[in-house]
């Protein structure tokens, strides 16, 4: 099997929701964990990586708010996939 034997998956993005998904897609190694798996992410780290992702100050605000929309998410999809095994 080789990489050419998967087949590449397309994800549209829309543009509005770019820079959200950048920050998230950064803070992919970020991911606090307990014994259950996944709690959140490390919020600590999170301003760093919106200054690093090029995030204008003034949007900020709004791209930590469609990150934890997009980590609640995520954080469902793991319960869900936990549960399922």
């Amino acid at each position: 099997m080789s990489r050419n034997d998967i087949p590449v998956e397309q994800i549209d993005i829309w543009p509005d929701n770019w820079p959200a998904f950048t920050v998230f897609e950064a803070m992919s190694t970020q991911w606090r964990t307990g014994a259950c798996g996944a709690t959140g992410l490390d919020y600590g780290v999170l301003p760093s990586v919106i200054r690093m992702c090029g995030v204008p100050l003034g949007e900020r605000q709004s791209i930590f708010s469609d990150i934890r929309h997009m980590e609640a998410e995520a954080l469902q999809v793991m319960a869900e996939q936990r549960d399922n095994k």
